[in-house]
């Protein structure tokens, strides 16, 4: 946990948010990541996900099984997604969302927006030809040699 503290104090003096993330596993370090949003001009490059990708790479698996994340914040909504696709064991965070609220990192419309129906959002959404999209689910559904995740 010192050491995604370590890494969210570091990335504010490097010009970069104040986050810090540490991917463990068997009390090793796999992997850090900082926020790095406005330097690689990329919204989804939160300290979070950039550890979760360096592990995966480094461990060349897309299962974190049997790994933990520290993580120098609650992580927001995009950076929980992410935690439970890569199945990691266990989360440990310093700051919570109302810390981060508190210095400008609001994430509580987002957790409404997700309450909503797709048509009763802030961002306007269509569906568009579900019954030529569905193809490629029915060909997932059938294929004998997929790798599950």
């Amino acid at each position: 946990m010192l050491e995604a503290i370590r890494l969210s104090e570091n990335n504010v003096r490097n010009g970069g948010g104040p986050f810090g993330a540490v991917i463990a596993k068997d009390g090793e370090i796999v992997a850090t990541g900082v926020n790095r949003v406005t330097s690689d001009c990329d919204p989804t490059a939160h300290a979070e996900v950039n550890a979760i990708r360096a592990a995966c790479a480094r461990l060349g698996t897309f299962d974190l099984s049997g790994c933990e994340l520290y993580s120098s914040c609650e992580p927001c909504p995009m950076c929980l997604g992410a935690i439970y696709w890569a199945h990691l064991d266990k989360l440990y965070y310093g700051n919570d969302k109302k810390d981060a609220a508190g210095i400008g990192f609001d994430d509580a419309f987002i957790y409404r927006e997700l309450d909503l129906k797709p048509e009763d959002r802030a961002l306007k959404s269509e569906r568009l030809l579900p019954d030529k999209a569905i193809e490629a689910f029915r060909q997932w559904a059938d294929k004998a040699d997929k790798v599950e995740y």
